[in-house]
């Protein structure tokens, strides 16, 4: 009989012990998949905002200049925007001085 309440009390307390252990890891799991695509929607969050940046200055050039900039550096050098070369990479494809060029911005692996 003493043998069987020494079971019952050594797997009550594994039992105590472990349930704890287990909803932390749960809760930490959540709280991981939380931030890991918290940071996915930020690193989409700043391609969508540096291509706005990139529109509204070539639209901004066109209805000042009377044509669109025919190069990535002319807006750089021109109208102050800053592109992380590190962490971007920007197509700009001209076509013609008064169609609006491609603006496509690419996020690099980090």
């Amino acid at each position: 009989m003493g043998e069987q309440v020494f079971k019952k009390n050594f797997i009550s307390r594994l039992i105590s012990a472990i349930v704890p252990i287990f909803f932390t890891l749960i809760i930490v799991g959540i709280i991981m998949v939380g931030l890991r695509q918290t940071e996915e929607a930020n690193r989409a969050e700043g391609v969508r905002l540096l291509e706005e940046a990139l529109m509204r200055v070539v639209v901004h050039s066109y209805a000042v200049n009377g044509y669109f900039p025919d190069s990535l550096d002319y807006i750089v050098e021109n109208f102050g925007i800053y592109i992380d070369t590190s962490r971007f990479l920007v197509h700009y494809e001209p076509i013609a001085t008064n169609i609006l060029p491609n603006i496509i911005v690419f996020e690099l692996n980090r």
